[in-house]
């Protein structure tokens, strides 16, 4: 067997028992951990790789259940699931987490959530879930997966100065894809190649400067598309992205990006191995006609290291990002940067939220503030810092935080903020009931990476992830008003001076409400009072409603939706494409694995049965390599990039 076939064998062995130990080490708890600093080997555990083909849509279809999706709340605070089914329903058995939000900025009462979707906790084969919400986060629509059947993680979601949104998700072992939605998440284009890798990242111009509109990129290094590359942006609104390029050393992780005042982009996140902090600018980068170039990369004290693979809340995963806003704000803040991480202090406290600040373009900075006011020394977990900025200046901050219960694994979600530009913090508050983030893993011992917040100047909007359910699931938590008009009212006052209408009673103002097919009337209204179509009596016109196989009838209202000849009850995949062959009960031909497309795991058979035949002096069958050999058919064999380029063909 050939050298190079024989290591690509061990990898994929080596992988297999990774994931089992992985499995094996997360069926029970773990007494607390002095958090692991750095790698212990090259390929550490929290590396996002497809390990475990998908569980069969038919059997999940056959033995899903669900449970009421309860508003939690705790004082004024509500946390509505996200991941619910389209009666609004929990879904039993499968688990969403490390969610990313999106809020359009002509209209936050739009706002899209992604996250990764595990169909079943049996598998810890992920895709990319998402979910929409056009009330103000009251309520959320979630259609299914992105590109289903397609391996994806790490998702990242923002919103350009126009209102769309963008979805950036690593897409294989390594690389990322971008989708975009110009209708409030509803639908989705692409995915479109954007370069990337293991922890991509990416933050969007929405300056009235030339760079309007410029996405920016970055991930790991180490595992990505084009070592020593990490760095990308897409001048032509997501159609295409450049050439990856190197942020210069040393190499950052974990890290995320924002665009200051003035267009200038800035980059923030660890060392390769955690124990240090770095800081990039380019002031360039946003102009379209220059190679990108970075004015310097400086190290930072954060009062800490960062801290991964061990911490008793997260133990097969990261306790926080490094995060970097920049102050927008017409006061004598504007232009400030600002940094904040979960970080490991000196002394016996696990991890504590610390802040910096610079006054002068990231040159110098400040000395680190300690944003959580617990006792030092207490033992508490203080995990998964978040950080934004308002366009006012106020910095909002959110994170897990176990000092009520004393337990490493038991926390609630707190939240605090700064009008000084983080000189000084208010009392920490408790925003969430507490939640054992070490129930309903699945099959990895993690909760997810990150959770993800977006601020505005009457409130910020909240994604992450609990178990209230005793599983893990997606959440959306609202701090303070909403000003959906950008009135400078927020919207309670508005519709009570009765300078707003609001003639469905959900306190958004109706120019807000969703109007799908632009006529002027929020589309609950028409419904309701019989001015529209409303067969499934959803409270949406039916003209808007999806009709998959175009027969005039809405898809709830039509007995065989997919227009193959089977009816509904009786047809294993509703929505086979026109056209393609079928069996008896509806499924495609060469659907092995029941899932409802030609995906991955219809392939996982076909490929290790290429990678086992063969031996010294015996060449690969050329139906393997005509298969699978898509980098270069003359070599006859299959190596990693055959590997990745399968998974993105063949996943769709």
């Amino acid at each position: 067997m050939r050298p190079r076939l024989i290591l690509l064998l061990a990898v994929f062995a080596s992988l297999i028992l990774v994931s089992i130990a992985t499995i094996a080490s997360g069926s029970r708890p773990r007494k607390a951990a002095t958090p692991t600093i750095g790698p212990p080997s090259p390929m550490p555990i929290h590396h996002e790789i497809p390990d475990d083909p998908p569980v069969p849509r038919s059997v999940i279809l056959r033995t899903r259940t669900t449970s009421p999706a309860r508003v939690w709340v705790r004082s004024t605070y509500e946390s509505i699931q996200v991941n619910v089914d389209a009666f609004g329903n929990n879904i039993v058995g499968d688990a969403a987490n490390e969610p990313s939000i999106a809020v359009d900025p002509t209209n936050p009462s739009r706002m899209a959530i992604g996250w990764r979707q595990f169909d079943s906790i049996t598998s810890n084969f992920r895709q990319a879930g998402w979910a929409y919400s056009h009330d103000a986060g009251q309520t959320w629509t979630f259609p299914g997966v992105l590109d289903p059947g397609q391996f994806r993680s790490d998702p990242v979601l923002d919103s350009d100065a126009d209102g769309n949104f963008y979805f950036y998700s690593l897409s294989s072992v390594y690389s990322a894809e971008m989708f975009k939605s110009t209708d409030g998440g509803v639908t989705w284009t692409g995915p479109v190649p954007a370069q990337g890798g293991d922890k991509e990242w990416m933050t969007i111009d929405r300056t009235t400067g030339f760079g309007r509109g410029i996405i920016y990129g970055i991930w790991n290094v180490q595992f990505s598309c084009c070592p020593p590359n990490d760095f990308t942006r897409s001048t032509n609104d997501g159609l295409s992205f450049g050439p990856p390029r190197a942020v210069p050393h040393p190499s950052m992780k974990w890290g995320t990006m924002d665009v200051g005042p003035d267009g200038e982009l800035y980059l923030a996140g660890s060392t390769l191995g955690g124990s240090s902090h770095i800081v990039a600018k380019s002031t360039n980068a946003q102009d379209p006609n220059q190679i990108p170039f970075f004015d310097f990369v400086n190290y930072v004290g954060l009062g800490g290291v960062t801290a991964y693979n061990g911490g008793e809340p997260n133990p097969g995963g990261l306790l926080g990002q490094v995060w970097i806003a920049t102050d927008h704000s017409s006061g004598p803040s504007r232009g400030n940067v600002y940094i904040l991480g979960s970080v490991d202090p000196l002394g016996s406290d696990p991890l504590d939220i610390m802040f910096i600040r610079s006054t002068d373009g990231g040159l110098t900075w400040s000395e680190p503030v300690r944003v959580n006011d617990d006792p030092t020394n207490n033992g508490a977990w203080q995990w998964f810092g978040t950080l934004s900025v308002a366009p006012n200046g106020r910095i909002d901050a959110i994170w897990s935080d176990t000092r009520n219960s004393g337990v490493g694994y038991l926390s609630e979600l707190f939240y605090a903020y700064s009008i000084d530009g983080g000189t000084t913090w208010s009392a920490n508050v408790p925003i969430s009931l507490m939640f054992n983030s070490r129930v309903g893993w699945p099959s990895q011992n993690k909760i997810g990476d990150y959770y993800d917040m977006v601020s505005e100047n009457f409130g910020v909007s909240i994604a992450y992830a609990a178990t209230f359910n005793l599983e893990q699931d997606v959440y959306y938590l609202r701090i303070g008003e909403f000003d959906c008009n950008g009135n400078g009212v927020p919207d309670s006052e508005d519709i009570a001076q009765g300078t707003s209408d609001d003639c469905n009673e959900n306190d958004i103002p109706d120019i807000c409400d969703p109007d799908c097919n632009n006529n002027d009337l929020v589309d609950e209204c028409e419904a309701r009072d019989g001015l529209a179509d409303d067969c499934n009596n959803n409270l949406v016109p039916d003209e808007c409603d999806p009709d998959f196989d175009d027969d005039g009838s809405i898809d709830e209202c039509d007995p065989d939706i997919d227009g193959d000849g089977v009816l509904n009850e009786a047809d294993e995949c509703d929505f086979t494409s026109p056209g393609v062959p079928i069996t008896a009960t509806g499924r495609t031909l060469g659907d092995f694995d029941g899932s409802c497309v030609i995906d991955l795991g219809d392939f996982w058979p076909r490929l290790f049965t290429c990678l086992s035949i063969g031996g010294p002096g015996v060449p690969i069958s050329s139906l393997c390599t005509n298969w699978f050999d898509y980098d270069n058919p003359a070599e006859h064999d299959i190596d990693l990039r055959d590997f990745a380029a399968f998974q993105r063909l063949f996943g769709r």
